[in-house]
């Protein structure tokens, strides 16, 4: 008999190619007629959908016959395995469903889960799947052939010989016996025979080319094709998809592609919101498929961690890294929600970064079995959570479990803080975490202080005792919130309570909804016209106004951010768009204005409670609930309702009503911290501090680029540019700062032009963002700087005098009188709008300082005003007037601008130390950052607690410090003593700054190896109790002593430290090498003829700490650094035998250096408290939160040691 030839795949029409997959060739359908026909019906149809001979060379190995040997938790019941273990394959003859003599040869393949039978060994989709966990029986049933029963269906094989049916047979019963041998050790519900793991997504979709409807189900890493829903009951499918090879695209309003190398599934959904589900739904299938699981079958290792810690449900790939608990994605969901305070969520499978070797041991040893020891120890079963729980009851449980500790194994000490605190201190120096866990879990602080100064908190404990998984369990736990049962739940959200009913309806222009922002114009044909109903807190959207079903639904209550986007942004003039929990943005368009405000004022209305109604006064461009921190903690987040109108940001916060916006423009920092998926968006306003978390991806990216645009500079006015302190374009001062401290000797400044290109550059980087930008001498040259101010100040549309008020000022510069004339110029100073009026004072202020040295730079006040009058007033140079303006206003400008003696002396102060320091600079051959602007961090060198600070020549150390602790909102208690310190990190030291040094020449004088650093200094209240009780000026004592040899010649033994006897008096310290007799009328011992060496007190700089590489014999040294006349540095280093006679010297070397002036005596500077300013009545918050940090930092003095002072 002739073999038929078979056409070639690309002219088999796609429906015939579609109706091969299904089952023996037959068309799907629900009538069980279909099953009975004859298979020969389509015997001459080639699986040609399923393979093409281009691609069945390509085909993975997991398609075909693997290599890799499996790993015991793959035979765990449902959840995805990257590679199914084939237990047996070969070609086989499938019976017919109607039971015909004619067999059809199929190539069969078992694995652990399915037995499945192909057209081809090059298929990649199945014709037909059967779950091993619904067989049950196989039996021989005549020569060579065996029936494979279920309980609603039995299908027959033949095979060439009863050897190898035999081998069929034994392989398909071993298999069944292991499978319900894994199905008695789950403890899980399950669902069918489809495992214990749920479906994420399952329904009814059109495929095309299919007459009937197939029964979807996307589980963990599979798409699965059934015929019905009676038959994804019975576990008898079609074939899956696995989503690692596949990729899902949006056709139309309905319609869905899932593309693989070796087909493409087109599906349709009914409505467009079961689109989107579905979208979603493989989208997340194919981010689990291309997922590791190595993490995962390490954590799995342990038995307790193979379920879920809350619900039981088996393989679970998420964890609370905090709780240190193993979870399933549905209730990584609810974790979510209850905020990072209480959970802090992570994937075992994409959070890759996040899974150190220290974590995955501590889940290997907490896990979910010690865990559930202590979270769940009394869970009754009336509220024990099952896989299958719905959304609402694992919520409540796990509110109840986690928010309120209602199951949690109370600890003997609980309610006993101190007892509690103690109990934590002993135990996270010991191996025991499950002690930890139950310390922290019944209130224990992580940042308690432990009564050792040197190791003063739990994590320093544990460091110092080398427990690296304690370590990073209290780092896991550092702002984890303590449940309590007493405590209302953690902000009830806002959205939850009743709103006032609003209705609304029209016809809208809508797209399709959208995972991510929204980059690109959408043309009016992306939009299509829909009747949409806003009624009882639901937005719904038909087909046409006669439509009885919608094509979907947003509820209000899911409503998070509702967006007005700028006219002409997309096809239609005015657009909004509407961001929801789910993360999908709804992007809707009107042509008419009106019909617009009304939509976006009745959609807000909808969603806003009445405690934020007050945003809805004023129109806004984005209005929404943002989950933020603030007040004296960090510990807890909280939800807030906001909206950005211009440059303001506008925040209501629980505590109380609307206060004064945020005005971005004046943000003296704006930054995004953290990593990609824990942003915190950092806004800090002088004397306020907001930190606004991003918890939702989408609806957080939004507000981030609209608060970054309205913080930038924009508008024709200066009052539209990013503004400082002062309401000084940002712009200005960065330039006029950095040529004062790096241009004002420089000949003919402002009169020479910098290069074109690198000005043109400067100035775009100035307008976008100056805010951003650092100027440092080396990188931008002072002509550079300069032509870019006066290309700014030129091409200000409105210009520096405004154009209503300019020929007012050409106009008085006519006056002959000069009283007058100086009167006239002071009224239209007056007259100009504040921003203006501030930036005239600087710049003049400016160029008086620059003519000061007009002998060096050749810049008179001549020269200058005939640069800058043509400049400012925007001619073309022939009118001699606006010179003559400038040069007036420079003339007089302590007059004009009522500039008191303070003020001038301070700026002329200013000025002689930056002439001096740069003076100094040329002479020894180095060169300074041309910008003091200053980076000082606030108690730790990390990029979150930097602060840039401009620093003027006057500025002192307490000066600096107060500024800092005012940025961030640190208010200043009783026996709180903040100083700035000067680190060196080369030489593992530090230095408390005295109240009144100056900070701008120790700036100067810093290494690239040191910064300031704002802290609390523990030690002063013992060295002020030590001052306090002690008799003179003097001090005396052996310490052990080492040199410098490179820098000093002193001829001592070399190689460590040696013992020598020092004497500190108010006029030097001195050094001798032996004590020869007692004085018995001083005390202090007679030492040898003369001092070995002796420095004048006035001269040292004592920094705390000597660098370990020296080998000091105690842990309690200090590094003397003396300079000479000549500049020269001599450095030595010495050590004492107890802390506390370090720092008896070191309050000593303080008393006689600064003539017993040692902490500032006015009150204000040791309880200070900072004015309270909130937002919305919340106290605002210092950065690391840590209110409690440190608080008895000198616990053995807590008889209030000060007293004795207060009582001298």
């Amino acid at each position: 008999m002739t073999k038929k030839e078979e056409p070639p795949v690309s002219q088999v029409p796609r429906a015939v190619r579609v109706a091969s997959l299904l089952s023996e060739g037959e068309e799907l359908s629900d009538d069980q007629g279909d099953e009975e026909e004859d298979d020969q019906a389509y015997e001459g149809i080639p699986n040609g959908g399923w393979r093409t001979s281009h691609l069945s060379s390509s085909l993975p190995s997991s398609l075909l016959i693997p290599e890799l040997p499996p790993h015991p938790m793959d035979r765990l019941p449902g959840g995805p395995t990257p590679i199914a273990q084939v237990i047996k394959s070969g070609w086989l003859d499938k019976n017919p469903p109607q039971g015909s003599y004619i067999y059809q040869k199929r190539w069969v393949r078992l694995d652990v889960d399915y037995l499945r039978y192909f057209d081809s060994n090059k298929d990649a989709y199945s014709k037909r799947f059967i779950s091993v966990a619904c067989i049950s029986r196989v039996a021989a049933i005549g020569d060579q052939k065996f029936e494979v029963i279920t309980n609603n269906r039995t299908f027959a094989f033949r095979a060439e010989s009863d050897a190898e049916r035999k081998e069929w047979m034994q392989a398909l019963q071993q298999a069944v016996a292991e499978q319900r041998a894994r199905a008695r050790l789950s403890s899980a519900s399950l669902l069918g025979v489809q495992g214990s793991e749920l479906p994420d997504r399952a329904g009814s979709l059109e495929l095309r080319g299919i007459k009937n409807k197939l029964y979807v189900a996307v589980v963990g890493d599979k798409v699965q094709l059934y015929k019905n829903l009676e038959e994804y009951h019975m576990g008898i499918g079609i074939t899956f998809i696995d989503m690692s090879v596949g990729n899902v695209k949006e056709v139309d309003r309905r319609s869905f592609d899932l593309t693989t190398p070796y087909r493409i599934f087109s599906f349709s959904a009914e409505t467009e919101l079961e689109k989107e589900q579905w979208l979603e739904a493989m989208q997340g299938a194919i981010a689990e498929a291309l997922s590791t699981s190595e993490v995962a079958e390490r954590i799995w290792a342990v038995a307790p961690n193979r379920f879920c810690a809350d619900c039981g449900a088996a393989q679970p790939d998420w964890a609370s890294i905090n709780l240190c608990v193993v979870i399933c994605k549905r209730c990584a969901g609810e974790h979510r929600g209850m905020g990072a305070g209480v959970s802090k969520v992570r994937s075992l499978k994409m959070d890759r970064k996040v899974w150190t070797e220290t974590l995955i041991e501590l889940f290997l040893q907490l896990g979910n079995g010690a865990g559930n020891c202590f979270w769940a120890a009394s869970v009754p079963p009336s509220e024990a959570l099952q896989p299958h729980s719905s959304p609402s009851a694992r919520r409540r449980h796990l509110e109840a479990k986690y928010l309120e500790g209602k199951y949690r194994r109370y600890h003997p000490l609980f309610g006993n803080q101190e007892e509690l605190d103690k109990a934590l201190c002993a135990a996270v120096t010991t191996t025991d975490l499950a002690e930890t866990q139950a310390l922290l879990g019944c209130g224990a602080g992580v940042n308690c202080f432990s009564g050792d100064p040197e190791a003063p908190t739990p994590l320093a404990l544990a460091e110092q005792a080398g427990q690296t998984l304690q370590m990073e369990f209290l780092r896991n736990n550092r702002t984890t919130e303590v449940p309590r049962l007493d405590l209302m739940k953690p902000l009830e959200k806002h959205y939850s309570v009743v709103l006032p009913t609003v209705s609304h309806s029209g016809f809208l222009y809508k797209t399709a909804s959208a995972a991510k922002l929204l980059q690109d114009r959408r043309a009016r044909e992306e939009f299509s016209r829909r009747w949409c109903v806003l009624s009882d807190g639901v937005l719904s959207y038909y087909e046409n106004e006669r439509a009885v079903t919608p094509n979907g639904e947003i509820r209000a209550s899911e409503i998070v951010c509702l967006a007005v986007s700028p006219p002409d942004t997309h096809g239609f003039e005015h657009t909004f768009e509407v961001y929801t929990e789910g993360e999908r943005l709804y992007l809707f368009g009107l042509e008419s204005a009106d019909l617009a405000r009304e939509w976006v004022k009745c959609i807000a209305k909808a969603f806003v409670p009445p405690l934020a109604e007050d945003l809805l006064a004023r129109d806004f461009e984005r209005l929404g609930r943002l989950p933020y921190k603030a007040g004296l903690s960090l510990q807890r987040a909280q939800e807030g309702w906001f909206s950005l109108t211009g440059s303001e940001l506008h925040a209501i916060f629980p505590e109380g009503p609307c206060e004064e916006p945020l005005q971005l423009r004046k943000l003296q920092e704006l930054s995004v911290q953290g990593d990609s998926e824990n942003q915190v968006l950092v806004l800090v306003e002088r004397r306020r501090t907001l930190y606004i978390q991003g918890e939702r991806r989408l609806d957080f990216a939004g507000w981030l680029g609209s608060i970054q645009k309205a913080a930038a500079s924009s508008g024709d006015t200066l009052s539209e540019q990013q503004l400082g302190d002062s309401d000084i374009p940002v712009i200005v001062y960065r330039c006029v700062d950095y040529i004062t401290q790096c241009g004002l000797t420089s000949e003919g400044i402002y009169r020479k032009s910098g290069q074109t290109s690198k000005t043109q550059q400067l100035l775009e980087s100035l307008r976008q963002d100056a805010r951003s930008v650092r100027l440092k001498e080396g990188e931008q040259h002072v002509d550079n700087v300069s032509s870019a101010l006066k290309r700014f100040l030129r091409d200000l549309p409105d210009g520096l005098f405004t154009r209503a008020q300019r020929l007012f000022w050409l106009e008085a510069s006519e006056i002959e009188d000069e009283e007058e004339k100086i009167s006239r110029y002071r009224g239209l100073l007056a007259r100009l709008p504040p921003v203006n009026r501030a930036t005239v004072k600087a710049l003049i202020s400016h160029l008086y300082c620059v003519q000061c040295f007009s002998d060096t730079n050749q810049m008179n006040t001549h020269n200058l005003a005939i640069v800058f009058g043509p400049t400012l007033f925007q001619t073309d140079g022939q009118d001699y007037k606006a010179g003559h303006v400038v040069e007036d206003l420079i003339n007089h400008y302590v007059v004009v601008f009522s500039v008191d003696e303070e003020e001038l002396r301070k700026q002329r102060e200013e000025i002689t130390a930056i002439v001096k320091m740069r003076v100094a600079g040329t002479a020894s051959g180095t060169q300074h950052a041309g910008d003091f602007i200053c980076t000082v961090y606030l108690e730790e060198k990390k990029a979150e607690a930097e602060q840039h600070i401009k620093i003027p020549a006057s500025m002192t150390a307490e000066e600096l410090t107060l500024e800092i602790l005012d940025r961030r909102n640190v208010s200043i208690r009783e026996k709180d003593y903040w100083t700035c310190f000067e680190v060196n990190e080369r030489e593992e030291t530090e230095r408390p700054l005295h109240f009144s040094e100056k900070v701008l020449p120790i700036l100067h004088g810093l290494g690239i190896d040191s910064y300031l650093v704002v802290k609390k200094y523990q030690s002063m209240e013992a060295m002020l109790l030590y001052l306090a009780s002690h008799v003179g000026d003097t001090k005396h004592g052996m310490m052990k002593f080492r040199e410098d040899r490179s820098l000093l010649g002193l001829g001592l033994p070399s190689g460590g430290f040696h013992d020598r006897y020092f004497i500190l008096n108010s006029s030097c310290l001195r050094l001798y090498k032996e004590i020869r007799s007692q004085r018995p009328w001083s005390g202090a011992p007679e030492t040898s003829h003369r001092p070995e060496k002796e420095w004048p007190v006035k001269s040292l700089k004592v920094y705390l700490g000597v660098k370990k590489k020296l080998r000091p014999p105690t842990c309690w040294g200090f590094t003397v650094v003396h300079e000479t006349e000549k500049h020269e540095k001599q450095q030595w280093y010495l050590c004492c035998e107890t802390q506390m006679e370090l720092r008896e010297w070191f309050a000593t070397f303080l008393f006689v250096q600064h003539d017993g002036l040692v902490w500032p005596s006015e009150p204000s500077r040791v309880s200070r408290v900072v004015p309270e300013v909130r937002i919305g009545s919340v106290s605002l918050i210092p950065l690391r939160g840590n209110e409690n940090e440190m608080r008895r930092s000198v616990a053995a003095f807590a008889a209030d040691p000060l007293s004795l002072l207060r009582n001298m």
